[in-house]
């Protein structure tokens, strides 16, 4: 078995068992080649496997920083909302709200979901922080003519406990696309990035139980903090 192979396995185990914690700065490579007792180049391998496994980030000028590798599961079907997520999983986070008025629907999406342009929508802008960074950045438009307000402390608990416990909305369904985006400068100004380039962005589109169309949401989340999941059957052909 190669050295640097090794090498790799040994720091992996200790990121996994937290002997090496998220954020941290892993040994430098002149440290890690004495307590192996190998050459830079061997420990350069090393790095180099837990790097592309992402277990690490290089940063010049500052070394191997460990990332959280533990992410939350994103259920792909389903209406889940924010706080039943944290809550299945037991995610410790906070949601600050930075936007709550009415306005006018923005014409991209007067056009992409064929209403009326004068259309009054309430636009809500969250943010998701967990463990101290923004991973999450929601933006959700409800339409006015069905919900006439949103409380801050609502839109700060969940938006659907207020419309079905509060208002007794039926909602039914969701029409769901799922991409990857480059970083906007929204993204870098509200979001905990880092070096990221590329978000994973969910794109639902929400209806009542008589087939109303009633919110728009767009929801950005940073790449390493989630994976998103699904289970599926193969139906039988007889």
């Amino acid at each position: 078995m190669n050295k640097f192979f090794d090498i790799y396995m040994d720091l992996k185990k200790k990121i996994e068992h937290s002997e090496f914690v998220a954020g941290s700065l892993l040994p430098s490579e002149k440290t890690l080649s004495e307590s192996y007792n190998v050459s830079r180049e061997t420990t350069r391998k090393a790095l180099t496997l837990l790097l592309e496994d992402g277990y690490i980030h290089k940063k010049q000028g500052k070394g191997s920083i460990v990332l959280d590798i533990h992410r939350f599961n994103f259920p792909l079907s389903g209406l889940t909302s924010f706080k039943e997520l944290q809550e299945s999983q037991n995610i410790p986070n906070e949601t600050i709200v930075i936007k709550n008025k009415i306005e006018t629907i923005p014409e991209f999406l007067a056009d992409a979901l064929n209403v009326k342009p004068d259309q009054k929508v309430i636009s809500l802008v969250r943010l998701r922080k967990i463990a101290g960074e923004v991973i999450i950045l929601d933006k959700d438009y409800l339409f006015n003519d069905i919900v006439e307000q949103i409380p801050s402390e609502a839109a700060e608990n969940s938006i659907y406990e207020y419309l079905e416990n509060e208002l007794h909305l039926n909602i039914a369904y969701a029409k769901k696309e799922f991409v990857v985006e480059p970083v906007t400068r929204e993204d870098r100004k509200l979001m905990s990035l880092r070096d990221d380039t590329h978000v994973v962005v969910v794109k639902s589109e929400v209806y009542l139980e008589d087939t109303r169309l009633f919110q728009y949401t767009e929801s950005r989340h940073r790449l390493d903090r989630f994976k998103f999941v699904e289970f599926a059957r193969r139906k039988s052909s007889l």
